[in-house]
């Protein structure tokens, strides 16, 4: 039997996924920007909750969202809370198996005032304004908001099986519908696991709760489920609906890259050595206008007397932090990110005493913070969980294993293992190791920002420039004595997990431009053209039909007691009778009245004046909207009826009708815009964009055969070698065969391989890195200098990348020609090559060349 989230692979199921709509009450209400991947797991659940599929689930509902650390469950959780209120569900069960997790998932939930606070100030579900209350019993819940009782599994079981006044019983969970919600949920199967019975079990007093009601619900989170397990896996077969593992995640770059720092420096000496590359860390971003303040993570091994000395310690070599420790560490250390940063230092002008004062300044004893046990998490919940906040001074945290769960956290850049032996055996992680794998997978949590408008802050940009600075603002590094046997542990237990990928069959490559080519006036003078991404205008949309807003009426039918009586063998009536009955309306928004029209406006926030203003700049005013005929006052709704009920419509009939109406413009704007767009062409220097680089490749993989048997001499291919795919290199090899035709028309003739330099943008804002850019000088009068944009494309990728191919055709077809100065350039671009379509590609690109 398949697992549940299986399912969706299939074509049937990934088109009527596509199809579905995100509800405007989950999206409009969450204040953080939902992820393709997160906007998956909702459409997952409406789909099985709408559809009847074989494979759906019998009620009570009981299902499990197995999605990574960092990919932002709780955010689901809050959405899915959304949509279940709408669906009647008003009351929720929160629970997990430590206190330090309840008090971060209240401050989620509940405090306005928190950076991670989930909801938008003003919460609007079906036209009126919902609450989120914190209840103690479902006693005191209402069905007018949404409450929540916040608990642990271990309180939650005691309470149960331990009757006490204003507790909460077996019997709340019988007359009221409870959407249950377990946290950390893989502590949540120990007896299913150990093959035990579930009788007396937290499981089992779970289980007993959601089966009191035939309309409970119980829904999982956990990043961790093992799928290595038999008695796990026939648990939960048919309720895992979605699953976005470690791996995924980091495929995806929404994580940090794991780098182990080794080196036989003793514990003082790691400590310095990633004082230095936090404050590295620190003032890189800062250069670069990024507003960051990179944290620690001292940990200790197993008993918090240890990680007290560690403190102790800590502070103590704070005080005596010299000149010497610092020129120490920059003689002997042979990291190349530890030189790195000594090189930028220098470079800006920072001296070794300089260095010494301001991590003096950064690690002061107020800026460190210990979280050993249950009772100090708990105590400095808020600042464990606010670290990126501004106003939170925190730079050193020291720790044994209580925030292995549960934490976090996005501008923890370092971790420092404060010990040296290991517990594996038989070349296998012990339980330390792997919990310092959990750990590191915390501390991966990308730490977001941008460097350009329109970029995505959230995921990481430079995986393919590894000589860019600003990649170590997208790593974590874990410190540690050497130790083959234990690293060897250690990166089993990271692979596996998914959040790192061994680099040993990773080698890098140099990419360098040829000394000739830097010599010509082509690279010190020539331009290159490209777009940004930018914010869409919508100075040109001055009507609903710019967005083709309600091409039809609006339909709505008017509740009255029209009906009839049939038996379930034969009918009772004549089944026509009836048909003439139900007439319709047309009745414009213009005759409606104008109160009417303004409240039904003010119960959906599409519709304040603000997001108005976004999409139609011109509307003017709330009430310019109601009554111009490009907008409100132009459409009709088409109400159905008896005679009687057409001719007395009443206000409460308007505002259900109205209320409809606006949701469907709402979603037909949303669905025709887009918030970006490619701004015109810019352009900038060939040699300020195409420089010299090292590049990261497999060594098995096809693109570590740089081509250099066919490139390396040709002058009109400008690096030293091609790094690139099969389908880049039989390109490349059919411009070797064409280029004397090519040389007898033009001059100035340049392949440039385009490693992530440049990208442009279509009008939807998506990006596009085209491989090739070829430039090439007509020997004629004119002298234009054609610009053309080529994208090699492997066959099973055509179809997938079908956009791409449509943008190159329209820039084909809207070719521009600009002059800079006394040169005129020509921007074009050819759809893609495909080694098996050679020949039409060929004739394509001539026919550009040569009209």
């Amino acid at each position: 039997m398949a697992f549940l989230h299986e399912i969706f692979n299939n074509p049937f199921a990934k088109r009527a996924l596509a199809q579905f709509v995100l509800p405007n009450w989950i999206r409009d209400n969450l204040k953080f920007d939902i992820r393709p991947y997160q906007e998956e797991a909702f459409k997952r659940y409406l789909y099985l909750d709408q559809e009847d599929l074989e494979e759906k689930p019998n009620k009570p509902y009981h299902l499990l969202f197995n999605m990574a650390t960092g990919s932002g469950k709780t955010l689901v959780m809050a959405g899915l809370m959304l949509h279940l209120y709408r669906k009647g569900y008003s009351n929720f069960l929160f629970f997990v198996n430590s206190n330090n997790v309840i008090q971060k998932t209240k401050d989620n939930f509940l405090n306005i005032q928190a950076l991670k606070y989930l909801f938008n100030d003003k919460i609007v579900i079906g036209g009126k304004e919902v609450q989120i209350k914190e209840i103690a019993n479902f006693e005191e819940a209402d069905d007018q908001n949404i409450n929540i009782k916040f608990t642990t599994t271990s309180q939650l079981h005691i309470d149960l099986n331990n009757t006490k006044e204003n507790g909460i019983t077996y019997e709340d969970f019988k007359d009221k519908k409870i959407v249950l919600i377990a946290d950390e949920a893989h502590h949540l199967s120990s007896a299913t696991k150990n093959n035990g019975t579930l009788f007396g079990s937290w499981e089992g007093t779970v289980l007993e709760i959601l089966k009191q009601n035939f309309d409970n619900m119980l829904l999982e989170f956990t990043a961790t489920l093992d799928y290595e397990s038999r008695e796990i896996v026939n648990k939960y077969q048919d309720k895992v609906i979605f699953k976005y593992d470690l791996a995924q995640f980091r495929i995806d770059k929404y994580s940090k890259e794991i780098n182990l720092i080794r080196s036989f420096y003793d514990e003082q000496d790691r400590i310095i050595q990633s004082l230095i590359l936090n404050l590295y860390r620190q003032e890189l971003a800062t250069s670069n206008n990024i507003n960051l303040k990179p944290v620690i993570l001292f940990k200790a091994k197993k008993k918090i007397e240890e990680s007290k000395r560690n403190k102790e310690k800590f502070h103590k070599l704070i005080d005596e932090f010299s000149v010497t420790m610092v020129e120490k560490i920059k003689k002997s250390s042979t990291v190349p990110i530890v030189q790195k940063a000594f090189n930028f230092f220098e470079a800006k002008g920072i001296s070794a005493n300089e260095i010494v004062k301001r991590i003096q300044a950064n690690f002061r004893y107020e800026n460190c913070l210990s979280a050993n046990n249950d009772l100090e998490a708990e105590r400095n919940q808020i600042l464990l969980n606010t670290l990126e906040d501004e106003n939170n001074p925190i730079r050193a945290i020291f720790a044994v294993q209580k925030l292995n769960e549960g934490w976090d956290v996005l501008n923890l850049f370092d971790i420092v293992r404060l010990y040296e032996d290991r517990d594996g055996k038989e070349n296998k992680p012990g339980k330390t190791t792997l919990s310092e794998a959990q750990l590191i997978g915390r501390g991966a949590r990308y730490y977001p920002f941008v460097l350009e408008e329109g970029q995505d802050k959230y995921t990481r940009k430079f995986d393919d420039d590894i000589s860019n600075d600003l990649k170590t603002l997208e790593e974590l590094y874990y410190h540690t004595k050497e130790d083959s046997r234990y690293i060897s542990e250690l990166k089993k237990a990271l692979v596996e997990s998914g959040i790192y990928v061994d680099d040993e069959n990773f080698i890098n490559k140099q990419l360098t431009l040829k000394l000739d080519f830097k010599d010509t006036d082509f690279y010190r003078e020539g331009q290159v053209f490209f777009n940004k991404k930018v914010a869409k205008k919508f100075d040109n949309i001055k009507s609903f039909a710019d967005l083709g807003v309600l091409k039809t009426n609006y339909r709505h039918v008017l509740s009255s007691g029209v009906g009839r009586m049939s038996s379930a063998f034969w009918e009772l009536e004549n089944p026509t009778s009836n048909a003439e009955i139900v007439k319709a309306k047309d009745v414009k928004l213009e005759d409606i009245p104008k109160h009417i029209i303004r409240f039904a406006l003010s119960q959906n926030p599409f519709f304040y004046y603000k997001s108005l203003c976004h999409y139609f700049p011109s509307v003017g005013s709330i009430s310019n909207f109601i009554v111009n005929k490009d907008f409100l006052a132009g459409l009709e709704i088409t109400f159905s009826g008896t005679q009687n009920r057409l001719q007395d419509i009443t206000n409460f009939d308007y505002l259900q009708a109205l209320g409809r109406l606006f949701q469907i413009i709402e979603a037909d704007v949303k669905s025709n815009s887009t918030e970006f767009e490619g701004s015109n062409y810019i352009s900038d220097k060939i040699y300020n964009i195409f420089k010299d680089k090292e590049i990261r490749v497999n060594k098995y993989d096809e693109r570590a055969n740089g081509q250099e048997e066919l490139v390396a001499s040709e002058p009109w291919y400008v690096y030293n070698a091609n790094y690139g795919t099969s389908e880049e290199k039989k390109f490349v090899e059919l411009f070797a065969r064409r280029f004397e035709g090519l040389n007898q028309k033009f001059e100035n003739i340049y392949l440039i391989r385009n490693e992530r330099e440049i990208k442009i943008y279509d009008k939807l804002g998506r990006a596009f890195e085209p491989d090739f850019l070829l430039f090439c000088k007509q020997r004629d009068v004119e002298q234009i200098t054609y610009q053309v944009f080529i994208e090699p494309k492997g066959k099973h990728l055509i179809a997938y990348d079908k956009w791409k191919e449509d943008f190159l055709k329209e820039i084909r077809s809207e070719q521009k020609t600009i002059k800079i100065h006394t040169d005129t350039y020509l921007i074009t671009a050819i759809p893609f090559y495909n080694y098996a379509n050679e020949n039409e590609f060929k004739a394509t690109l001539e026919g550009i060349l040569y009209e």
